[in-house]
């Protein structure tokens, strides 16, 4: 079984490394960054089961950090820490989507107990999701495991893309995802042509599906990107 992997974003080496190694000895494989531009980054571009996340950091903070990432994604779960002792910090940390809010110094066990449970809560909205056979929004009806797409009980041709792009906006519903990220999660982050291909490619959607059966389900937000609500 893979390590679990956890990014420690904190500038003060001191904290850094020795949050790294306990965790470490608790058997996870661990990243350090103290930059916030590229902690944010790295969150972004890399795969990790769960962040811990200093709020003071240079160039970019972590309450900018937690607002950014949230805008685009539920994952990963981050765990913020400060030297803040301040309800309305824990408050505002807590709003913007961090699952846990520690205040430095705090117990390493504590924390250990803390990020064990968050995993293990996340373990199992992740087992939830992949026992998720078919997604429904009004009469629109996608199946993951055999590709098919209904609209009142109308089959949809799709191609693949197509299909992939459906799904990935099914799968965040109501969140808005910028076009950046949807061309990173469905083309791949190797993809070096148009990047207008994401606006092709929904207008296609909305041929088939939205403008066919007059339903609006594919909605713009302008500058930002696109999302599905009910």
């Amino acid at each position: 079984m893979d390590k679990q992997k956890i990014l420690v974003v904190e500038d003060t080496e001191r904290i850094a490394r020795l949050l790294q190694l306990n965790l470490q000895a608790e058997g996870f494989k661990v990243s350090i960054e103290g930059n916030g531009r590229r902690a944010y980054e790295r969150i972004m571009q890399e795969d990790y089961d769960l962040v811990l996340l200093d709020i003071m950091l240079p160039e970019m903070d972590g309450f900018e950090i937690c607002k950014k990432v949230r805008e685009i994604s539920e994952m990963p779960p981050i765990i913020m820490l400060t030297a803040k002792d301040d309800l309305q910090d824990r408050i505002a940390g807590l709003k913007l989507g961090a699952i846990d809010y520690m205040t430095k110094p705090f117990s390493t066990d504590e924390l250990l107990i803390r990020i064990h449970n968050t995993l293990k809560v996340y373990a199992q909205r992740a087992d939830t999701n992949q026992r998720v056979t078919r997604y429904v929004v009004k009469n629109l009806v996608l199946c993951p495991e055999t590709r098919e797409v209904t609209v009142n009980n109308e089959h949809i041709d799709l191609s693949q893309k197509e299909f992939d792009l459906l799904k990935y906006l099914l799968e965040n519903k109501r969140i808005v995802l910028k076009r950046d990220m949807i061309l990173e999660k469905v083309w791949g982050y190797d993809y070096y042509g148009d990047t207008n291909v994401v606006d092709v490619y929904v207008h296609s959607l909305r041929k088939k599906i939205d403008e066919r059966f007059n339903e609006k389900y594919i909605h713009t937000e302008r500058g930002i990107g696109y999302v599905i609500r009910d």
